[in-house]
């Protein structure tokens, strides 16, 4: 059984899911940000590029946002370019969806409209805007104007996604759609039909916003990551929810009571005395999520390494010897990592194209066994969509796994200013004759016989003092200079300077 742990402080809000005492995933709020995605927002349109086919939004934010034409439902863009056809042109009125779409004759400058955000400003850029709405639910996501139903891929059984389907249809205004998604399976008609049901009342909340407010305004507010979890994660599956603050506990417990009243005994408030992440060991399994090396129980080991492209994923035998042959420990070894791989990418939230390089096999069968182990695994204990091709000869496994925000890594980290993200940092060697070349350069572009001051880390210090003295002698007399040399604590042994 899972738990799902909130701890709120006056500055961030973190929520995590733990199985079995293991980290699986791990979600934080600043609460010192202004969080725009999924947003409605009424804005007006102060510029329609043609060009670029994007039309830019005044939504209220120091950038505007934009909006591109891929972007914009098909019923809007038709009911807004029939307004540029001639009616005496029967050829252009009855079929207007074989126009070539244009920005221009779809939206207008000045004019008020709803869009909603998909993706936050980054940088230089404004928001990334939609009309194509979503507003996501415990079972469905509902899509005011798009009359579309769509069914999650990992539910497979065929009578399952009818009767699905057939619940939705008959549970939604004409016009509107839906996806259904992978939770609902096996979910009863009730529970679906309340779900549905809770989005139209927002829905039509948003609906009566839109009419009274002025352009900029914001409509409506994503609900706050601990109730987003709430909503994505709370199931039978779910043991306990355990809240450290008292006030969020109530809120999240009316919340609940409303989308899914027979969890709502299991929102509880901690009790304890020791911070909630460190009693139960979060706080060390999170920091454990950003190194590149995780230990195997059975003393093998995964490397986990992430470039521009993809993210690689190594497994070793480490230690590990097996009971009875090399093919009995590798077999092992692979399979605990495939589980272990599944945890890793949920809980640093890695996405896009992954490699794991599993250890070579010698038996088929044994390659076939752990792809189906890997497969089943993923689908079982992870919510994002993945693509998994087999296991080639050489032992790698090609994924892709659906991106859903920063990684872990990206949120926590930065690039070390000493290596610039490399990973690697000069040997103290190697920095020394790097000082020794920078002073030659110096006072071969400066014969003055001043007086020059090395400022070093101090192993970088200890090295050229005991290991090069005799090097700095020479460029003294050859040089008629003074070379003093100075140990800073603060320097490290990348960065040094020369003063004059």
């Amino acid at each position: 059984m899972k738990k799902i742990l909130i701890n709120q402080e006056p500055w961030q809000t973190r929520v995590a899911i733990i199985e079995e005492g293991k980290l699986q995933n791990v979600y934080f709020w600043a609460h010192a940000g202004n969080l725009l995605e999924r947003c409605f927002l009424k804005g007006k349109i102060t510029k329609v590029l043609p060009g670029i086919q994007t039309a830019f939004v005044e939504i209220g934010e120091e950038k505007s946002g934009f909006l591109h034409i891929s972007e914009i439902d098909r019923e809007l863009a038709i009911n807004k370019m029939n307004g540029f056809f001639d009616s005496t042109d029967s050829t252009k009125k009855d079929h207007p969806k074989r126009q070539l779409p244009d920005i221009s004759k779809i939206l207008k400058e000045n004019e008020d409209i709803l869009v909603q955000v998909t993706k936050e400003p980054v940088n230089q850029k404004g928001a990334k805007l939609t009309t194509c709405y979503t507003l996501p639910g415990r079972f469905i996501v509902l899509m005011p104007n798009i009359p579309r139903i769509g069914t999650s891929k990992k539910i497979e059984k065929p009578e399952e996604r009818a009767r699905l389907k057939e619940i939705v249809f008959n549970s939604l205004p004409e016009g509107m759609g839906a996806i259904i998604r992978t939770c609902s399976e096996e979910r009863t008609e009730n529970e679906i039909k309340q779900d549905v049901n809770f989005l139209l009342e927002t829905w039509n909340e948003i609906q009566a916003g839109l009419a009274k407010a002025v352009s900029p305004a914001r409509i409506y507010q994503e609900i706050s990551l601990p109730f987003q979890v709430i909503r994505d994660h709370l199931d039978d599956d779910i043991e306990v929810v355990i809240v450290d603050d008292a006030d969020q506990q109530q809120e999240l417990a009316r919340y609940v009571k409303k989308i899914a009243p027979e969890h709502s005994t299991k929102i509880r408030q901690y009790a304890g005395t020791t911070p909630l992440f460190d009693f139960y060991k979060v706080e060390e399994q999170i920091a454990a999520a950003l190194d590149h090396k995780v230990e195997l129980k059975s003393g093998g080991s995964i490397v986990i390494e992430a470039t521009e492209a993809m993210t690689v994923v190594d497994v070793n035998t480490g230690r590990f010897t097996g009971k009875s042959n090399l093919e009995d420990t590798i077999f092992k070894t692979n399979i605990e990592a495939a589980q272990e791989v599944v945890r890793q990418l949920k809980v640093r939230n890695i996405g896009g194209l992954i490699v794991i390089d599993f250890i070579d096999m010698s038996m088929s069968s044994n390659r076939q066994k752990l792809f189906s182990f890997f497969e089943k695994t993923l689908k079982e204990q992870d919510r994002f969509q993945s693509v998994v091709l087999r296991i080639s000869e050489f032992g790698l496994v090609q994924m892709t796994r659906k991106r859903s925000g920063k990684t872990l890594s990206q949120q926590l980290t930065v690039n070390c200013h000493t290596c610039h993200g490399t990973g690697h940092t000069p040997s103290v060697q190697a920095q020394s004759y790097k000082v020794l070349q920078d002073v030659k350069r110096e006072l071969d572009s400066d014969k003055t016989g001043k007086t020059i001051t090395l400022k070093l880390n101090p192993q970088v210090f200890e090295y050229i003092s005991n290991t090069e003295y005799d090097t700095l002698l020479n460029f003294e007399k050859l040089y008629d200079c003074k070379i003093v040399l100075e140990s800073e604590k603060n320097l490290t042994i990348a960065s040094f300077r020369i003063e004059k």
